[in-house]
């Protein structure tokens, strides 16, 4: 057996959660590689929302194992409020839900040195959540690190003062940023009951016994490719590998375990915070597709920047993953638009590109767009590919051309059953 994979393209806020949600059922173990409580995955069904940032987006379903792998970095204040929320629901979930021992911690002064170190970057500044996820990966790969197995060690206190007051003598006496640190502290202590409560496990052993034992798993990544510390508009990023090669160190399993990587993108692009946008587009359309499309983050709340969709950078993410499978999400976003656009090449440098430049934050690009006659026409209760109007399936046709991988399929709403399966091997 292998791992299937799925993962956003863009700059995150794709709609992975749905997806996630929708094919969870044909998985055995639904398993998050990365990131932190940094990722919001949205899920709508039988009428209620509910917004995933460190459980797996497979809890929802009643027999799947959902693991929260080494490669994540855990606040146990924000894992509480999760669990909560699945106890309200009469959710199921302390036999269904695993943590990795590896998995490291966020502690409340890795959140105090996050806002610390923002805000003295001022208006270069670069979007942070300010959860604690960029400190935490730099402990982690600094060997100073907290995992989630260290908290049933007897010198556990010991090693998260030591840590602590490393911090401290980083933020200094004057951080001129507002943190209740006792308040905060005494919060984290009492959630990590609720951490030591749930099972843990060695997850590079527990899914390789898994795929030895047949049974079938899915890697759920946070954030979007272009995010990626590595290959991502550095520094714009975050602080893991978001694309398909962080399944591997985030789960512990060898690049040959990697089956179908399915790349998830949405009809048009969207960001948050700073960092270069080549589509981004500042009048009536932005606007339009930001309150059409409800683009406010579901972690943060920030209005996130729109654009057109963006074949150069998709093709370039596309290229790093190994996509095997697409799926567009947010096709029904555009219903009202009497025309939409594709960059489908960069122009800079005194010519027109295919290829991203090496650091798109300093290089001024002119994106070339073809335009496209919009459907005008809403996709309520259109439940096959075929039924799309015909300029859907002729927008979808180009990039699929364009983008030289298979559509598999096409979500038409925010709902779990607004959702055209086009490649009924998805589901297999």
């Amino acid at each position: 057996m292998k791992v299937d994979v799925i993962l956003g393209l863009q700059w995150g806020d794709e709609g992975k959660g749905k997806i996630v949600d929708f094919l969870a059922e044909k998985y055995d173990v639904i398993a998050r590689f990365q990131g932190g409580p940094n990722a919001g995955h949205t899920l709508v069904f039988d009428g209620k929302k509910y917004v995933l940032h460190t459980v797996p987006s497979g809890i929802f379903r009643e027999n799947q194992i959902n693991l929260i792998g080494n490669g994540v970095v855990i606040d146990p204040i924000t894992l509480t409020k999760e669990i909560d929320k699945l106890i309200a629901a009469e959710v199921a979930y302390k036999d269904r839900l695993l943590v990795a021992r590896k998995a490291h911690l966020i502690l409340p002064t890795h959140r105090f040195l996050d806002a610390v170190s923002e805000a003295a970057k001022g208006k270069e500044k670069i979007g942070s959540t300010l959860k604690g996820i960029g400190p935490t990966y730099m402990d982690k790969t600094g060997r100073n690190g907290l995992r989630v197995g260290d908290i049933l060690l007897p010198n556990f206190k010991e090693k998260y003062e030591a840590l602590k007051a490393k911090h401290l003598g980083i933020i200094g006496d004057d951080p001129k940023v507002d943190f209740d640190l006792a308040g905060e502290e005494a919060r984290w202590f009492e959630c990590l009951s609720i951490l030591r409560e749930l099972k843990h496990v060695d997850s590079e052993y527990y899914i390789n016994n898994a795929l030895k034992a047949g049974k079938k798993v899915l890697a759920e990544g946070a954030q979007g490719s272009m995010l990626d510390i590595d290959f991502g508009t550095y520094p714009y990023v975050t602080s893991s590998n978001t694309i398909s090669s962080g399944v591997c160190n985030g789960l512990g399993i060898a690049p040959s375990r990697i089956g179908e990587v399915i790349g998830i993108t949405k009809a048009y692009c969207t960001r948050v915070g700073g960092g270069p946008f080549p589509t981004e587009l500042f009048d009536e359309t932005g606007e339009f597709l930001r309150k059409e499309g409800a683009e406010f983050g579901a972690t943060t709340g920030r209005p996130r920047r729109c654009g057109w969709i963006d074949i150069p950078q998709l093709k370039y993410t596309i290229m790093l993953n190994g996509v095997t499978k697409l799926v567009f999400t947010k096709i029904d976003v555009l219903n009202n638009l009497k025309e939409i656009a594709a960059a489908t090449h960069y122009n800079y440098d005194g010519g027109s590109h295919a290829e991203l430049p090496y650091d798109l934050c300093e290089v001024e690009i002119t994106p070339k767009l073809k335009h496209f006659k919009g459907w005008e026409s809403s996709l309520e209760g259109v439940m096959e590919y075929e039924a799309l109007p015909p300029a859907a399936r002729e927008f979808l046709a180009y990039l699929e051309k364009e983008l030289e991988t298979p559509i598999a399929m096409v979500s038409t709403g925010p709902e779990r059953k607004k959702l055209i399966v086009r490649d009924a091997s998805v589901l297999a």
